[in-house]
């Protein structure tokens, strides 16, 4: 299957084994503070989102010079070195006090949002380099990308099965362990092969701060999906990280550990089967000269992924609406890869090297900008026109940005299409 021929080559099975490690304890750590956030603030909740995304927005205008000074291999064993330790340090003083408090979520989410900010970027700079053969970029691609949903899949699954018999505070040991895998995976490419080194500064100078947004405004899918970045990323956080978990505790249901975290665990395992099922297929294809198609296209399925889920919670009967929930988040979930593998592909082939971090923090500051701006918003949508409604509106706004980006877009074609 060609999605795993990059296996073959030591360094891409060390560096995907490392990922798929580090993104499993991701979710377990997402999953778990999502619940508590919502059982202690409810509806408040979003805003411990929104202050993450408000530390990765200005993380993302600000690290940009600091972080570019630095090989993107130290760069990312660095940021994981930083995560796994303060993820410690919270187990520490949540295991000497009895209970977590705001202030240590807070440092958590702090440093976080900021390895995760200088980690992605240093990641797509260092890939095209371990691959070589370009027409192997999207099964490279994919197979990190799958390393994600496939983490959707298995974490909150065990968060379900675990959720009544391990203390929340270790679902966290977990994630440091998974960042210190991540690390150690990562010292053992660095001593296998050389790579790049870091930009001179006269690159890293270049442009300025909007380097990354001049350098994706050359390409019309790519400013495109700058553009839109903020609206879909917000819509979808508000969806997943705010609203499922409102609708199951208000509505009591309970899932496969006799708890609502076990329901809501169970709802992203829906979601993560067909994301990593979509993401083996379209990793396998080799890219398309006109990708706007499967792009937008995967906009549209997220929207009515997201329609059956607030058709689900409105007119399903109680014991019926976890299974809706399941059914609307496992249909939405196909449309992710369809956008992501090939907006990392045209990163990757399209920007040099001195500009592809920079596009990607500029993508970043977009994204976080727009789950800021959501998560702040959503708590007051939902007291004010209810739960579903959010939902419902989130699917209109996939919907609208599909609509109007292939009315934009669809007589467009690559001018240097890729090999098959």
């Amino acid at each position: 299957m060609r999605l795993f021929r990059p296996l073959r080559r030591p360094e891409i099975a060390l560096l995907w084994g490392g990922q798929t490690l580090s993104a499993l304890g991701d979710q377990l750590y997402a999953v778990a503070l999502s619940w508590i956030a919502v059982e202690v603030l409810g509806a408040n909740a979003g805003y411990l989102t929104a202050l993450q995304a408000a530390v990765m927005l200005l993380a993302a205008l600000g690290i940009g010079r600091w972080a570019d000074r630095w090989a993107p291999l130290s760069s990312m064993i660095g940021a994981d070195l930083a995560r796994a330790a303060i993820l410690l340090l919270v187990v520490a003083l949540w295991s000497a006090t009895g209970q977590p408090s705001f202030l240590q979520l807070a440092g958590a989410i702090l440093v976080l949002s900021l390895g995760e900010t200088v980690f992605g970027p240093a990641l797509h700079s260092v890939l095209p380099a371990l691959v070589e053969d370009r027409t192997l970029l999207p099964a490279a691609n994919g197979l990190l990308d799958a390393t994600a949903r496939s983490a959707r899949l298995l974490g909150p699954g065990l968060v379900a099965l675990l959720g009544g018999v391990l203390p929340l505070m270790h679902f966290l040991s977990l994630d440091a362990a998974s960042f210190l895998a991540s690390a150690a995976a990562l010292a053992l490419i660095g001593r296998r092969r050389a790579l790049p080194a870091a930009p001179s500064r006269a690159d890293i100078a270049a442009g300025g701060k909007l380097r990354g947004v001049r350098a994706m405004a050359a390409h019309p899918l790519l400013f495109n999906m700058l553009c839109t970045a903020g609206l879909l990323n917000g819509a979808w956080y508000a969806v997943f990280y705010l609203a499922v978990p409102l609708l199951i505790a208000t509505h009591g249901i309970a899932g496969p550990s006799g708890s609502g975290l076990g329901a809501y665990g169970l709802v992203i395992s829906a979601y993560g089967c067909t994301n990593l099922a979509t993401t083996l297929v379209i990793g396998s294809r080799a890219p398309s000269a006109r990708p706007q198609f499967q792009i937008f296209g995967g906009n549209l399925v997220m929207a009515a992924g997201m329609g059956v889920m607030a058709l689900a919670a409105t007119v399903l009967p109680t014991d019926w609406i976890l299974a809706g929930l399941a059914a609307g988040a496992s249909l939405g979930a196909i449309g992710g890869p369809m956008q992501d593998i090939p907006r990392a592909v045209l990163w990757q082939t399209r920007l040099s090297r001195a500009e592809l971090p920079a596009a990607m923090r500029a993508y970043l500051v977009m994204s976080a900008g727009g789950v800021l701006l959501a998560m702040l918003m959503a708590p007051a949508a939902c007291r004010l026109v209810g739960t579903t409604s959010v939902v419902a509106g989130c699917a209109l706004i996939y919907l609208a940005t599909a609509v109007i980006g292939l009315m934009l877009h669809a007589g467009w074609r690559e001018i240097e299409p890729q090999a098959a």
